[in-house]
């Protein structure tokens, strides 16, 4: 049986037989009672969270007062200059800004990374032209005020004489960042406080940097406002509580981009389902896949799901390979189904949607590494640009066979890179020659980006994962103007944070440190090839 649910030209449709899901999530008037923010939906304990929390519900209607000041302070910025955005956030402060410039091919330089690499390359890019959008909901990120730190700097070395027009930073009312801001006569844009930060595509956090850098937000915004007149409506017709309830009826949910127009939704959906549902030992495992045909999209207990169709009609876009659910439409109304189908799984699963208990963890880990120094730690074995830690073999070939052998039926493999995302970008091959041998499972992360989004479901969510950190030695390192540590020593004591919390939890972890990164990648990929031909 096929089923599609289309509203505001999106439509979901799927083969899965939802109806119990349905009939529970309608039975107590839950579409009703979330378009009118409800915050009891999630239970007594969640409601405090919520009341401060469903903002993204109407913040499309809201974000409009946007639309006017951005376009002059575009218009002002490209008049004197300012033409290459950088957006320096993390999680959902960067996410959702990423797929619509990917989307709508627009350039944006996104740095939600801490490797000295990545941050030296994009600070040596027409600084002159350059305008930093800071996104930070607390102002306390530390990757984010590295990176301002950085540019400032930068700035300041290049002779610019107004530093503060270089930059225009996004935060919350009332947050350090916002004094910060005024004090270095940046342009401030305050957000909506009332939503968190995955759910905030469509406020100012997704919405400045896509603008600054040529993006028609008025489209987005006209989308989801075609879509959101399904929020309250009851089966059938209501696409994103048909995609709630599939969600919720499996452990894993793997997504790709069909091609028919989308692109890289799967790492934004992926930081909200992870963040919002892997707590208390519960949760859907979201998994990002290459394509329609990579290795992962299937498998047993999990939900494959293909996104596309960025201005498809509501019968538009592909549904290659016979997936369980297919979710096409345009974008605007995507951000909006996706956020209101993690709170109705939510809902199904017993968890609160919008906290993020563990989130914390892995930072408070950096800090006291970062204040008391790395652990000394003595790799069981080296071969070649490999150093190995945790493991009983004297291979590499072997140490992945002992790690991918951990990995139980119902559990998943989590490979997690503190590398650079651009010039090591190669490491990403690993999660589809694992996915292929295992055909269990297998994430991917870039570090320190996906500690705001996986690394939730990494400590809270179902305890069945197993772990493969990949760290690498720099060429050169960067200092954090006006800190005492450099980039290269704030990302290893991030990893050195994520191993610690990972190991207080008794998971099994093999850690690779490449003392020669092309050399190491390389030799990495030759030892997952030579175990699936094995």
């Amino acid at each position: 049986m096929i089923r599609m649910d289309t509203a505001g030209g999106l439509a979901v449709t799927t083969t899965v037989d939802a109806s119990a899901a349905l009939q529970t999530l309608t039975s107590a008037e839950v579409p009703a009672k979330l378009a009118a923010a409800d915050a009891g939906l999630w239970g007594p304990d969640a409601a405090e969270e919520a009341a401060i929390r469903l903002g993204w519900i109407d913040t499309f209607t809201r974000s409009r007062s946007l639309v006017s000041t951005l376009d002059e302070l575009r218009t002002r910025l490209r008049g004197e200059g300012l033409t290459r955005v950088v957006l320096a956030g993390m999680g959902g402060s960067s996410l959702a800004p990423e797929v619509i410039c990917r989307t709508l091919d627009v350039p944006l330089t996104v740095l939600d990374t801490t490797d000295p690499g990545q941050v030296s390359a994009a600070l040596a890019e027409d600084l002159a032209a350059t305008v930093v959008v800071v996104s930070s909901k607390s102002g306390g990120t530390v990757e984010t005020e590295s990176i301002r730190r950085a540019y400032a700097q930068a700035f300041t070395d290049a002779g610019i004489k107004d530093v503060g027009k270089h930059f225009v930073v996004v935060t919350d009312p009332g947050s350090p960042l916002e004094q910060l801001g005024k004090a270095m006569n940046a342009t401030v844009i305050l957000a909506d406080p009332n939503v968190g930060g995955r759910y905030s595509a469509l406020t100012a956090f997704g919405l400045v940097p896509a603008a600054l850098a040529g993006v028609n937000i008025t489209d987005l915004l006209d989308e989801a406002a075609a879509f959101a007149a399904s929020i309250p409506a009851e089966q059938p017709d209501n696409p994103a509580l048909l995609l709630g309830a599939v969600l919720a009826s499996r452990d894993t949910i793997a997504i790709a981009d069909d091609g028919s127009g989308i692109v890289g939704l799967g790492d934004w959906a992926e930081q909200l389902i992870a963040e919002s549902t892997g707590k208390d030992g519960k949760g859907v495992l979201p998994v990002v896949v290459e394509s329609p045909v990579a290795p992962g999209l299937h498998g047993p207990g999990v939900l494959s799901s293909l996104v596309g169709g960025s201005k498809s009609s509501a019968s538009g876009g592909s549904q290659l390979n016979a997936p369980d659910v297919a979710v096409n439409g345009p974008l605007g109304a995507q951000f909006l189904c996706w956020e209101l189908a993690t709170a109705y799984a939510g809902r199904l699963i017993g968890i609160d949607p919008f906290n993020q208990p563990n989130v914390t963890e892995s930072k408070n880990n950096t800090k006291a590494i970062l204040e008391s120094g790395l652990d000394t730690e003595t790799p069981d074995f080296t071969e070649g640009a490999i150093a190995v830690y945790g493991t009983n073999a004297s291979t590499v070939v072997d140490a992945l066979i002992e790690l991918t052998g951990q990995v139980r039926s119902d559990g998943y493999l989590a490979i997690m890179a503190y590398l650079d995302r651009e010039a090591d970008s190669a490491t990403a091959e690993t999660r589809a020659l694992l996915a292929e041998l295992l055909q269990t499972p297998v994430t991917f992360g870039w570090g320190p980006r996906f500690l705001h989004s996986t690394g939730q479901f990494h400590k809270g969510g179902r305890p069945t994962g197993v772990f493969l950190q990949i760290t690498g030695d720099s060429a050169a390192d960067l200092e954090v103007p006006g800190r005492d540590y450099t980039f290269g020593g704030l990302q290893a004591a991030q990893a050195a944070g994520d191993r610690r919390a990972l190991r207080d939890r008794q998971r099994p972890l093999l850690h690779l440190h490449l003392s020669d990164r092309d050399a190491g990648v390389a030799q990495l990929l030759a030892a997952a090839k030579e175990l699936g031909e094995s």
